[in-house]
């Protein structure tokens, strides 16, 4: 049985893939930004652990966080799912780019860490901005699963697009399937197949698929990393 922490688990894709690891006897944790989402989530989960709250677009809310996930003990999987799309620069930076950023760097340091990026990453823009497009967020985050890839080789950091689905982000009338959506990163959360069991690379559907090779440029991941580290005071 593995231990996971889902962010952004109250709805959507994230409380999908919670509700999948739980039925196949994993231990999970959920995530809600505010202690109401937080009871239902609970409530629309059986099962599951426990709930951690905080608010992602507030940067010391989002290391409090970071505290309490660590007082769970070390998760073997941390599935950074939560994220934003019809927000602001500043939104997007926060929740998109720097939450994912703390968390990672201040939560014990699991065995598997998957980051939910978005086909949109391919027109992202990898020189850095404190106004960032969603497109832009997404390439971070591609961005920050290879440079973990690379400085912590212990450790599977893969990236993923869980394709346009129909969800409260993505709408009523989006296109992909919704089963799909959520299986990639249950699978690198806890399968034992070879394919799972890599690091530094992007999946779609739970095969390699391509991306923004902008995102292999080393000076640029060190770039993000020490942009991350100068607004949120958090190193990795």
């Amino acid at each position: 049985m593995a231990k996971i922490f889902i962010t952004g688990s109250a709805d959507g894709l994230g409380r999908l893939a919670a509700k999948q690891l739980i039925e196949v006897g994993h231990e999970v944790v959920l995530h809600a930004r505010n202690a109401e989402r937080g009871e239902q989530a609970l409530k629309s989960t059986p099962g599951a652990s426990g709930v951690l709250v905080g608010d992602l677009s507030d940067i010391e809310a989002t290391k409090v966080l970071a505290e309490k996930a660590n007082t769970k003990g070390t998760f073997d999987a941390v599935i950074h799912n939560a994220g934003v799309y019809q927000a602001n620069s500043r939104q997007l930076l926060h929740v998109n780019t720097l939450a994912p950023y703390i968390l990672t760097a201040l939560m014990h340091r699991p065995k598997r860490l998957i980051y939910l990026s978005s086909g949109m990453h391919l027109s992202g823009k990898p020189e850095w901005t404190e106004r960032p497009s969603y497109s832009d967020t997404k390439l971070h985050i591609v961005m920050l699963a290879k440079a973990l890839a690379r400085k912590w080789p212990e450790v599977y950091a893969n990236a993923l697009d869980p394709g346009w689905v129909p969800t409260k982000m993505g709408g009523a009338g989006a296109p992909d399937n919704l089963e799909q959506g959520y299986q990639t990163q249950v699978w690198l959360a806890v399968s034992n197949e070879p394919g799972a069991l890599v690091s530094g690379q992007y999946f779609h559907h739970q095969k390699l698929a391509r991306y923004n090779h902008s995102a292999d440029d080393i000076y640029r991941q060190d770039m993000l990393l020490a942009e991350c580290s100068r607004l949120t005071g958090v190193i990795i």
